[in-house]
């Protein structure tokens, strides 16, 4: 059954139907901490990582504990999607063309333990994977200074220092930018997507690539879908629960079912889409996957959810639910917690532009809500806002979560 849930200004949180009853104390894989990479506003201030209490028993829930500055303004964008083994979360500052490996080892002490821009002619890092073995795999969105010439994989090692690299350039799709990608170590296969970070060019393809040697193996075009539109902008590649099948979303609304990854002949089935007309009101932002369960960030002019599929059969998602917040929102960027029921929320414009956001979820049905307790003492509504001046790391000025990740659990 489709609900609606509503927060309000007033009680936090308000259910159109009867919300999910979690105890946290029950909680499998709670996570202790929450780290947030957060983009510096003011001029002359440092884009940083703020630790926050997510310990829900903890008398400092929601409270930053700790942050450590960058040295670099730049717009931070994305950290990695989840916190990997270890302790230590590829960051970066995108348009500054900077990024950073925090060390977590000490939470509540973060510290800076390297830095990279360009490695050799590859430009503006972008998204950062783990592999098996500990290396990370990343887009650089460009070679060169500008944006006229497609970049390339690079993987690198835990410490960011390069290892090898691969261009992604193919005239089988001119707009190429190497956006993210998705390893898929079962069966020795990458799946990388286009999107221009500068909104310049329009790609419509995904590519496969052999993971073991970084070769290119398929660059594939999509169709347009019955709305024209879904196929331009190919975005994020999940896996589903056995690790091997793979679904993308678009930044313009369409959800694609991968097949024959590791065959002769690649292809995407579009599986589901949802209204889009225009990048200044709608977008479908970073998606989760869970079991079964399909997790979609989606902003439209008639309103902003996010959304829970069921996908236990791929081919014919299902909606289950949809949370939006009683006002303007842009919802974007989302990360699930390792016991998988507690989601983190970061926004674009609106009234969450500066708010971190719990969801609570059922992993069982995909019911959704608002952890109305994670809030500022004494704030009004759910979230903890990075609209202040003081910080751990000193007084600085208000900034713009992005990348958030849950710790690993106890």
């Amino acid at each position: 059954m489709l609900r609606t849930l509503m927060v309000s200004s007033l009680l936090g949180v308000a259910a159109c139907g009867s919300a999910p009853d979690l105890d946290v104390g029950e909680e499998m894989g709670l996570s202790p901490y929450l780290y947030v990479w957060a983009g510096a506003e003011d001029e002359g201030e440092s884009d940083f990582l703020a630790v926050i209490d997510s310990d829900p028993v903890s008398p400092t829930y929601g409270q930053v504990l700790s942050s450590v500055p960058v040295g670099v303004q730049g717009n931070a964008h994305h950290s990695e999607h989840r916190m990997p083994s270890g302790d230590s979360l590829f960051v970066n500052s995108f348009s500054a063309g900077a990024s950073f490996v925090i060390d977590l080892s000490d939470p509540e002490a973060p510290s800076v333990a390297s830095s990279f821009g360009a490695i050799g002619e590859y430009t503006y890092p972008h998204t950062f994977e783990r592999l098996p073995g500990g290396n990370v795999l990343a887009t650089f969105q460009t070679k060169g200074e500008g944006n006229e010439v497609a970049g390339g994989l690079l993987e690198l090692t835990p410490s960011g220092d390069f290892v090898r690299a691969t261009d992604v350039a193919d005239p089988v799709d001119p707009e190429i930018r190497a956006y993210s990608v998705t390893p898929i170590p079962r069966i020795d296969r990458a799946v990388s997507t286009t999107s221009d970070m500068w909104g310049e060019k329009m790609g419509t393809s995904f590519q496969v690539w052999g993971l073991s040697d970084l070769k290119l193996l398929h660059t594939v075009r999509l169709k347009p879908g019955p709305g024209g539109y879904e196929h331009r902008d190919p975005a994020e590649v999940r896996l589903l629960s056995d690790s091997v099948t793979a679904m993308m979303t678009t930044f313009t609304c369409g959800l694609y079912l991968l097949r024959d990854l590791e065959g002769e002949s690649p292809s995407a089935q579009l599986v589901n889409s949802l209204p889009w007309s225009s990048y200044e009101t709608d977008d479908c932002g970073i998606p989760a996957t869970w079991g079964d369960i399909w997790l979609q960030t989606y902003s439209h002019s008639d309103g902003a959810w996010l959304i829970a599929f069921d996908i236990s059969d791929p081919a014919n998602p299902v909606e289950l639910d949809r949370l939006t917040w009683d006002g303007a929102w842009w919802p974007h960027w989302i990360s699930i917690e390792p016991g998988g029921q507690r989601v983190v929320v970061t926004s674009g414009e609106g009234e969450t532009l500066y708010r971190v956001l719990i969801v609570r979820m059922d992993p069982e049905t995909g019911a959704l809500e608002f952890d109305s307790s994670f809030r500022d003492p004494g704030g009004d509504e759910p979230g903890v806002l990075f609209d202040r001046t003081s910080w751990p790391h000193g007084q600085a000025g208000a900034a713009r979560p992005h990348g958030a990740v849950f710790s690993g659990g106890r």
